[in-house]
């Protein structure tokens, strides 16, 4: 059975501290990039027709047609138990709570006297939301794409994800889709999918933004037509999931262990790491990781991700602090004693769980931050989803006369230092007209 590679981070090389840091490479395959293209070509050119034979030549699915009915989506909500439609109601009211919260307000301000400069709120009219569905259904990250979206006021908000082996969509993401009022739903994954809202079919209207996880095909279609201007932007670029842990001698190994496993269990390329100060916990985390292993249902792609894992002691928390901040997790959990104490020095990390009372689980469900999160290290520059992704800002700007006479100079004189006399003409015009009026005359 594999289990977590221990290792001495002060024992190391700078070099040997880096590559430990390093990510699993991606198993794409060399020519991933041309393969995708083809797909995304084929779409592009022969629309519903192209997606239908892809899903049978891709997922052995023969559709007779794309679209799920309402009478599709009736029979799935009724397929759920109560206590199943009660869960996904709970768990939408909180993230639909604290997305309420992220709504920006418009700003308008004088900059000098007459001079004022807002900043508006629009919503992307036009969304497509992708669900995958590859070894497990995702109706939670339906929630976390459909609400914000919804909450930001886009118009037309489409939802796509692979149809099961029977033809149709997991029921309890049709659901979702219903209880977020999403305007269509189709029977489509993969990279096709992407392509499909990116360009268009005749079933599946064209989107301005791409939103979703998904797996490396998914992916790198998402990035082909975030490049083209005729196609779609992405909302980030991600790779597989992740989790850090820091722990100290006061943490329970149990849950610690629990953490793990959670995130491992997503996929043979995730990857989980633990930082802990105690040589003790270390070796009790290890030890519950192997018992409480053997009771999961996915324990074959548990040991896949497990190869390419971490167990690090390190002296204190300020260094495990840091090796943090240098991986940026996708998922952080700090496990110490007086967590909130040290936030402050977090400066990397998709989403940051506090304490031992706070399982990443409920950030992945129900807690109400949004769970579709930068990984791969791109924690450091990007941002987890929110509202304001489903957003779009514009600025405006008016001008008195008397703002006008008292900035216009500046701008001539600027636009000149750059030597762009058109820039100073297009002043220079309105000043001489001004000037041509009494001061006491009204405009």
């Amino acid at each position: 059975m594999n289990t977590m590679k221990r290792y001495d981070w002060h024992t190391l090389s700078q070099n040997d501290q880096e590559q430990l840091l390093r990510r699993p490479a991606f198993d794409n395959g060399s020519n991933l990039y041309q393969q995708v293209a083809a797909i995304v070509d084929r779409v592009r050119s022969d629309g519903d027709n192209a997606v239908l034979k892809l899903t049978e030549e891709l997922d052995g699915i023969r559709l007779p047609t794309l679209s799920v009915s309402q009478n599709e989506i009736d029979e799935a909500e009724a397929s759920l138990e109560n206590d199943d439609r009660e869960a996904i109601r709970a768990a939408a009211a909180n993230i639909e709570r604290f997305h309420q919260a992220q709504l920006p307000d418009s700003l308008s301000v004088e900059t000098m006297p007459g001079v004022r400069c807002e900043r508006l709120n629009r919503p992307i009219p036009e969304v497509g939301l992708y669900v995958p569905a590859g070894s497990a259904p995702l109706p939670s990250t339906a929630l976390m794409l459909g609400i914000p979206a919804r909450l930001a006021g886009c118009s037309t908000r489409i939802l796509c994800s692979p149809p099961q082996a029977d033809g149709s969509v997991d029921p309890a993401v049709l659901y979702v889709a219903r209880i977020c009022g999403i305007s269509a739903v189709f029977k489509v994954g993969g990279a096709q999918a992407i392509a499909a809202m990116a360009y268009g079919t005749q079933s599946i209207p064209k989107v301005a933004k791409l939103f979703g996880p998904g797996n490396a095909w998914v992916t790198e279609a998402k990035a082909q037509v975030a490049q083209d201007p005729l196609g779609a932007a992405q909302d980030m670029p991600a790779g597989p999931s992740e989790v850090l842990v820091i722990a100290d001698q006061d943490a329970n190994p149990a849950f610690v262990a629990a953490d793990l496993l959670s995130q491992a269990e997503h996929g043979p390329d995730s990857q989980i790491i633990l930082i802990t100060t105690s040589e003790t916990l270390l070796a009790a985390t290890l030890g519950e990781i192997e018992r409480q292993q053997k009771l999961l249902s996915r324990n074959e792609i548990i040991q896949e991700s497990l190869t390419h894992s971490r167990a690090i002691l390190v002296a204190d928390i300020g260094t495990a602090l840091k090796v943090s901040n240098k991986y940026a997790p996708e998922h952080l959990i700090l496990q110490i004693s007086d967590p909130r104490t040290v936030l402050d020095r977090i400066q990397a990390a998709g989403s940051v769980f506090l304490g031992p009372w706070t399982p990443e689980s409920v950030g992945d469900y129900c807690s109400g931050t949004n769970h579709v999160l930068p990984t791969y290290g791109f924690a450091r520059s990007y941002s987890g989803l929110g509202v304001t992704d489903f957003l779009r800002t514009m600025t405006v700007q008016s001008l008195t006369v008397e703002g006008l006479k008292a900035i216009g100079p500046i701008a001539e004189r600027l636009a000149n230092l750059e030597g762009l006399d058109a820039h100073a003409r297009a002043v220079r015009e309105r000043l001489n007209v001004l000037g041509k009026i009494p001061e006491d005359d009204p405009i």
